[in-house]
């Protein structure tokens, strides 16, 4: 068994690796689906490396909403193979997979009207659950009066809303869940690199053979050895395939998607909502004691790198939300902001992003050199057995099959057992109960490592920001297990900072650097330069939120 921990030491025994070492599989990408191949490929023992030229999940897979679900809408669509294959993933993942991190969560569809529309949409959700075949974990729909939905969501609109129909799906930290995969994929032998850019690929005629990597930290570039190469760049994979001198089958359309955070009492609710909107959907989701309301759908032609929302992005969803809620919500409430940017499959520039299919697309248009698009978050791990599958034609040895449908991430195993017994843990280390269970859904198993950390410093038990959860070893070990290299790292990624705290969690970023430094062996230069990149960052989000309240 191999250490999963990523850290600076783990990150300079890698390179050497890289410049040293021959592969099976090179993956471009430190998104879902990037770590999602690499787990897929060394858990079928080939020799495996992924370099990232940022940090994991930094990209769209930070900024989904964090939901993991079949996708009603596209029922509509007549989708019903990618709505029963994204069913199947859900199922798995709250049971087995990752139970730790994948938590059922209930949605309220509200009714307008009392007969047709709820046939109509209760033949819909029946068609949903019949979808996810007879493994199933979370509950079947159910009809509601309009009774039971005011004692529910007293924020409903009585005037409008004559019941409702409940149905599950489930929710997930999604950048968490991609770092998790990332250190599983560590755990069983993966090379794993982060702040590494892939400049361009070593060919041998026509065949890939390898690419020539910079580290971004050092400056120095070297060659990889490989026998395949995968790319998993999402809006990226157009501008790569450019530089890299090759000519795909597909091209990606971006889509940007914006949700908004509230606090908890600016909705009265117990369940989430979904509402149906001209052209998708809304969900107004519970996320830790606060609302998440999203998303949008509009091409988006900007910058890859640093999607940003503007007011009318935010006052689309509050009055797409407003449809249905009394009191009504205004943008004063609004805690954070973050927009994210789908990778759509697209055979015409044209095309209309709402109307793109969310399945996947595997090519391979050169020998020795895959790329994956499209998909959805929640089908990350398909996605990633399609890529390698198609990767072993370029792989001399013989490769089995895929085995992650039963291989459970970093802290699933245990975690069941653990669930029980929170007020002994609670008891045993003098913390509240809440606080446990808190670690233990970010966790699973490896909460033992926080208590170690808890145990050597009591200090560490107190919380980053007094009105979040987070605790000061959860930014330890976010540095010396999890590889933040930053403090937007931390902020942003390992907790979720950014946009849970009102200030984007600048009246503690002082603080959090004097925890971490130490941990990253910086001297006071580094760690200045950290607080000031970060500020800088949350300076154009601010720029970008100030016209939200003009």
């Amino acid at each position: 068994m191999f250490d999963s921990a990523l850290n600076p030491k783990q990150r300079a025994n890698d390179l050497t690796r890289l410049a040293k070492e021959d592969f099976d599989v090179l993956v471009i990408g430190g998104g879902i689906n990037g770590v999602g191949v690499a787990l897929d490929a060394v858990s079928r023992g080939l020799k495996v490396a992924l370099v990232e030229s940022s940090d994991f999940a930094a990209g769209t897979s930070s900024r989904s909403s964090k939901l993991i679900h079949g996708g009603l809408r596209y029922l509509e669509q007549y989708d019903f193979k990618l709505v029963r294959e994204a069913l199947h993933e859900r199922e798995m993942m709250v049971a087995t997979t990752a139970p730790h991190l994948v938590k059922p969560v209930s949605f309220l569809y509200p009714l307008q009207e009392k007969v047709k529309e709820r046939t109509y949409v209760g033949a819909g959700l029946a068609l949903y659950d019949a979808l996810r075949g007879f493994k199933r974990t979370l509950p079947g729909h159910k009809h509601l009066s309009q009774k039971t939905v005011a004692e529910i969501a007293p924020s409903l609109r009585n005037d409008l809303i004559t019941g409702a129909v409940r149905y599950f799906d489930a929710q997930v930290d999604d950048a968490r869940h991609t770092m998790m995969i990332a250190r599983t994929a560590k755990r069983h032998g993966a090379v794993i690199v982060t702040r590494a850019n892939v400049e361009s690929l070593i060919k041998k005629g026509k065949r890939v053979t390898g690419a020539v990597v910079r580290d971004l930290n050092s400056k120095k570039k070297f060659n990889v050895s490989t026998s395949t190469v995968i790319m998993c760049a999402g809006v990226w994979s157009d501008h790569l395939h450019k530089e890299f001198g090759i000519t795909p089958g597909y091209e990606v359309k971006m889509s940007k998607g914006v949700h908004i955070t509230l606090p908890g009492e600016a909705i009265r609710a117990s369940e989430g909502i979904i509402i149906k909107t001209a052209v998708s959907v809304l969900f107004i989701i519970p996320w830790k004691g606060q609302w998440m309301i999203g998303t949008t759908d509009t091409e988006y032609l900007g910058d890859q790198g640093e999607p940003l929302a503007d007011r009318s992005d935010v006052q689309y969803i509050i009055d797409q939300a407003n449809r249905v809620l009394q009191p009504r919500i205004n943008i004063d409430q609004v805690i954070g902001v973050f927009a994210g940017l789908r990778p759509l499959v697209a055979n015409k520039k044209e095309s209309d992003t709402t109307k793109l299919s969310r399945e996947h697309t595997v090519d391979r248009p050169v020998p020795g050199f895959v790329s994956l698009a499209g998909g959805k978050y929640t089908t990350y791990r398909v996605m990633a057995e399609d890529a390698v599958d198609m990767a072993t034609n370029d792989i001399t040895k013989l490769v089995g099959d895929s085995t992650t449908e039963k291989l459970p991430i970093i802290g699933a195993d245990g975690f069941w057992a653990l669930e029980q017994q929170v007020d002994v843990i609670a008891a045993e280390y003098g913390l509240k109960s809440e606080t446990v269970t808190h670690l233990l859904d970010r966790y699973g198993s490896e909460i033992s490592e926080i208590m170690k950390l808890i145990q050597t410093d009591r200090k560490l038990a107190a919380p980053v920001i007094r009105e979040l959860p987070y605790l000061k070893a959860e930014l330890v070990y976010a540095v010396t297990h999890e590889g933040a290299m930053s403090i937007a790292d931390v902020m942003e990624r390992r907790t979720r900072i950014w946009f849970e705290a009102s200030d984007y969690g600048l009246a503690s970023v002082n603080s959090v650097a004097d925890v971490i430094a130490p941990h990253l062996g910086w001297k006071a230069p580094q760690k200045r330069a950290s607080i000031a990149e970060y500020k800088e960052l949350v300076k154009r989000a601010k720029t970008s939120a100030a016209s939200l309240h003009k």
